[in-house]
């Protein structure tokens, strides 16, 4: 069985929500050139019914998963919402509790560290 672990920095994954894979793409590719994802997984074909403006909405979109640092969720957010066409993109953070020692390293390697 392979390692589980959570040593060092703390590490977060995002779920954000994009009405296609090209805007997806242009996010994704911004958020690991930047350093601030180590890897962004895009993920086709959900569906998505929630209230807007009173009004239950359904849409056909895409799922990003967003892997970094804890540290960086709030520059993630805000480089998200100024390359989102939404009026309000979905932002979602969650903690990585643990997983593989080597992936949660890479993340951490792969991610710039906020200097104070």
């Amino acid at each position: 069985m392979a390692e589980t672990t959570l040593e060092g920095p703390s590490l977060s994954m995002l779920h954000v929500t994009v009405p296609s894979e090209e805007v997806g793409q242009q996010i994704a590719g911004a958020l690991v050139e930047g350093r601030l994802a180590a890897c962004v997984n895009i993920i086709p074909g959900i569906q998505s019914v929630y209230m807007w403006k009173g009004k239950v909405e359904r849409d056909e979109e895409h799922l990003l998963v967003i892997k970094t640092q804890s540290m960086l969720v709030p520059d993630v957010a805000a480089r998200v919402k100024a390359l989102h066409p939404y009026v309000e993109p979905e932002v979602v953070a969650l903690p990585i509790s643990g997983g593989s020692a080597s992936y949660l390293a890479w993340v951490a390697e792969c991610t710039t560290h906020k200097t104070a």
